[in-house]
């Protein structure tokens, strides 16, 4: 089990935002990051999912208002930095920080609301200036890469293929979304502990 992020370290840029009528009607907070501002390493999803209040403290962040704090994908994304030997070192976000409702569940959100929220990762990116961005998934690796005007084709290709963004000042490296993991590390040819040594051996070479 890891540890339960402090909320001291929720990085609360702003104390409210109107910005997106729609994620503001949907949100029960605003999921902020969380971490150290002098991290090595900064992960980045997409947005926060709608969560469960009945599951304390893995709400996840449409509750707790901190990012990758849910049940499964929070626990997962965690306990894989902590197995990379970065637990103490690791800023986690999401590229819009407020639910985007569809139903009962996650929509994608709008290129609106992606160019709406876009100031407040460029902002925690400037703050931290990690040496490498963790993308988790499809949606948050195309997110990340159209901050540089560039497009990502065929995300499985670009999976622990570390992508330089110089106008972020970051080098990108995409990982499978936590809830795809076990699905796709074995469809890849890895095994979990193998997963792990490639994402150390491209970090390494930061």
């Amino acid at each position: 089990m890891v540890a339960f992020p402090d909320p001291a370290t929720r990085n609360e840029l702003a104390a409210t935002c109107l910005r997106c009528p729609a994620l503001v009607e949907a949100r029960e907070c605003i999921s902020w990051g969380n971490g150290p501002l002098d991290a090595d390493l900064v992960v980045v999803g997409e947005a926060p999912a709608a969560g469960d209040p009945d599951t304390p403290p893995w709400k996840g962040g449409n509750w707790t208002g901190m990012a990758y704090t849910s049940k499964h994908s929070g626990q997962k994304v965690r306990r894989l930095v902590a197995d990379l030997g970065y637990a103490e070192s690791c800023y986690y976000t999401n590229a819009v920080k407020c639910y985007p409702k569809d139903g009962e569940s996650n929509r994608a959100p709008t290129n609106t609301e992606l160019e709406n929220c876009r100031t407040h990762l460029e902002t925690e990116l400037s703050q931290i200036q990690p040496t490498a961005v963790l993308t988790t998934g499809k949606h948050a690796t195309k997110t990340v890469l159209a901050m540089e005007s560039r497009r990502l084709d065929g995300f499985l290709d670009a999976v622990l293929a570390p992508i330089d963004c110089p106008g972020l000042g970051v080098t990108v490296l995409p990982l499978l979304h936590p809830s795809y993991q076990e699905v796709w590390l074995s469809r890849l040819g890895y095994t979990y502990e193998a997963y792990l040594k490639a994402i150390r051996e491209q970090l390494a070479a930061r």
